[in-house]
């Protein structure tokens, strides 16, 4: 996550040299310049142009004609037939000085094709013309060398130069840390200290921290810290945000925050880096309750903070308060960032709201690889297949390459809506492509796909030869089928790989354990669970929720605790007895490692997620559809009841699980009963 600090390579120009020829510019403070792009004097708009044409061999130049031209160029971004005009000059009139503005366009186009040839074309026009560059043009020109790479050369000029101001400085060591250089850039700021100490300025500073950010030295940036303080630039609009940035990627967010709390006046950007520290570190609740002080404090909301809390409420679950910053968002008017639009994608696609999804993706100004990932990984969870299929083959289209998010997005899709065949045609097309080989957890789809066919020896075949280390989604995937075709020595040897891999993982464990129950090796099944016990492990409470009224309603194992209990319990009663007389008839094979056997089937209609779908039944009107949210995975008996659910009151149910999305309509669910 880059901190959104507009002037963090860039510093006022108002240090330039004033002379004849620059006095009008120095009147302006030009701010929030990059190395990248230093075209620091406005230009006018002009009219789109035809393509330039070159003189013929042996024609005159007329000087100030081409000058104009190449000025013309750059201000339209044609920067590679500008620098093409500078070779004109230069067979036409190479002795001849061009005016300080044509030189700037030439800085600015070479800078923009980031060419090594280009930026030394230049500055050899220059010096062969006799040009002698002021304070700002030597800035610029090695602001250019520096976004072209050469840093040896820019180096020579920057020693060569004959006065240097914090500007200068400020460029060299942003172009040091833009080449990954930073300790060669804290170096330079060391240099600077010694020879006019808090004279510094405060975009340099700002520069030295985000060297240090970029070291992950925390030390170094408490250094700076310590000069900040030195120099009382404290109250300074950008320099604590640098820290805040620093102190956070260095993994002290306490001190991030203290730095913040310390702000006087906090801008927008303090407010974002904040929020931005909170959610790379996970602390999402944190992060919400700092954008309530934000929204009450009156401070004003930009792109950077959509798109920010949009991942916050993704985390948290909090799809109503996604769908009112969308809402504020647009009516501000505000246009979303193409990470903000990924997210807002992403978001949807987590909470089942495809159509508002592909809403997004669809209006989206610009889309890169990851926007594609969100929705096709959207799609195939979801069990839509089809979609993510058709999403893919758009892509595939529109010329974009596939990456390994992509294929496992796509081969998830087939793995979730059972297209075997399209699947395996799928991965073989991604074999095909050096730049995309399979990783580990391609191939666990692929043993998905065999699993789904009831082909198990091709599916261990996979593990035994494929080209990569076997990891625990591999053999996940294979005790998955083995257990799904009831074979009882391939899931053993699957178990315990798995459980050498993550001993501490208690769902290896269950699933092994009810694999027995299956099987009906019941002393089997009791021995996993004297294992569990003697290893101090236990399955956490497993709680289900059910969002009713823009309200959250929590539901656990046996529980009592909601306000219309006896009306959940009487509503789930009369259920079970209607859907008996269709043939529902309870699974006594699922065994749960702190239930005793003779209690399993007594206690089976009491898990969580039957008390949440009956209360949703009782709570919403009968066409209303419902959505469960659980932190476990969904038991075949609670899958099987849900399914006689919805054919006996024709509601659409989507239960999310710890695995997957289940949409359940009609007596039918969308994982096809293999999950």
């Amino acid at each position: 996550m880059e901190l959104q600090l507009t002037p963090l390579r860039c510093f006022p120009l108002h240090y330039r040299t004033t002379t004849k020829a620059t006095a009008t510019a120095t009147t302006n403070t030009v701010s929030a310049c990059s190395v990248e792009s230093q075209a620091l004097k406005p230009r006018p708009q002009l009219p789109r142009q035809a393509p330039f044409r070159s003189r013929r061999r042996g024609s005159p130049v007329h000087l100030p004609s081409l000058c104009a031209a190449i000025e013309r160029l750059v201000a339209e971004g044609r920067h590679r037939e500008a620098c093409d005009a500078l070779r004109d000059a230069r067979a036409g009139a190479p002795f001849v000085a061009l005016p300080a503005s044509t030189y700037d366009a030439l800085v600015t186009a070479a800078s923009a094709l980031r060419e090594a040839g280009s930026a030394a074309g230049v500055l050899w026009h220059m010096e062969s013309s006799g040009f002698q560059p002021d304070q700002y043009m030597w800035n610029r020109v090695l602001g250019m060398y520096l976004v072209c790479g050469m840093l040896a050369e820019a180096r020579e000029v920057f020693d060569g130069m004959p006065t240097r101001s914090r500007v200068t400085w400020g460029v060299m060591m942003g172009g040091l840390v833009d080449a990954k250089r930073p300790r060669g850039a804290l170096a330079l700021f060391g240099e600077l200290w010694e020879e006019v100490g808090v004279g510094a300025g405060p975009r340099v500073v700002v520069v030295a921290v985000r060297a240090a950010t970029v070291l992950g030295s925390v030390q170094a940036g408490r250094e700076l810290h310590c000069c900040v303080a030195k120099m009382g630039m404290c109250e300074d609009q950008y320099l604590p945000c640098a820290l805040i940035d620093m102190y956070s990627k260095c993994g002290r967010i306490d001190e991030a925050r203290r730095v913040f709390d310390g702000i006087p006046w906090r801008s927008v950007v303090a407010w974002n880096t904040m929020l931005a520290a909170y959610s790379l570190h996970g602390r999402s609740e944190e992060a919400l309750d700092l954008y309530h002080d934000m929204c009450e404090s009156g401070a004003g909301l930009d792109q950077f903070t959509f798109s920010t809390m949009l991942r916050i409420f993704s985390r948290l679950g909090l799809l109503e308060h996604a769908k009112q910053i969308h809402a504020g968002l647009i009516q501000s008017g505000l246009q979303m960032d193409i990470v903000g639009n990924t997210s807002l994608v992403d978001l949807y696609c987590k909470w089942g709201q495809m159509e508002d999804a592909r809403h997004v993706f669809e209006r989206m100004p610009s889309r890169n690889l990851i926007s594609w990932n969100a929705l096709i990984a959207g799609y195939g969870y979801h069990g839509m297949g089809s979609k993510a299929i058709e999403m893919f083959e758009r892509l595939l289209a529109e010329g974009i390459a596939p990456n390994h998010v992509t294929f496992l997005g796509v081969l998830n899709a087939c793995r979730f809506s059972g297209f075997i065949d399209k699947g395996k045609r799928i991965f073989q097309l991604m074999t095909q492509n050096p730049k995309t080989k399979p990783r580990a957890m391609h191939y666990a789809c692929v043993i998905e796909f065999f699993g789904r066919q009831g082909l198990l020896d091709e599916a261990y075949s996979v593990i035994r030869k494929s080209p990569v280390t076997p990891t625990a989604n591999m053999w996940g995937a294979l005790l998955t089928a083995s257990r799904m075709n009831k074979n009882i020595q391939l899931a053993r040897l699957a178990a315990e790989q798995l459980l050498a891999m993550e001993p501490q993982k208690v769902n290896n464990y269950i699933v092994l354990l009810n694999l027995y129950m299956n099987s009906g090796t019941r002393d089997e099944a009791l021995t996993v669970v004297s294992t569990l016990k003697r290893a101090g492990l236990s399955m956490s409470v497993a709680c289900s929720w059910i969002t009713v009224k823009k309200k959250d309603h929590r539901f656990f194992f046996n529980d009592s605790l909601n306000p219309k209990s006896s009306e959940i319990y009487q509503r789930l009663d009369t259920l079970m007895e209607v859907i008996k007389e269709l043939g529902y008839v309870i699974e006594e094979d699922e065994l749960l490692p702190d239930i005793l056997p003779d209690e399993q089937k007594t206690l089976k209609m009491f898990h969580s997620e039957k008390l949440a779908v009956a209360f949703g039944l009782i709570s919403t009107s009968p066409s209303a559809p419902l959505t469960i949210n659980q932190s476990h995975r969904l038991c075949h008996d609670c899958h099987n009841v849900i399914k006689f659910v919805t054919q006996v009151t024709k509601k659409e149910i989507t239960v999310r699980d710890a695995s997957r999305f289940h949409h359940f309509k009609l007596g039918t669910c969308s994982c096809g009963d293999y999950w």
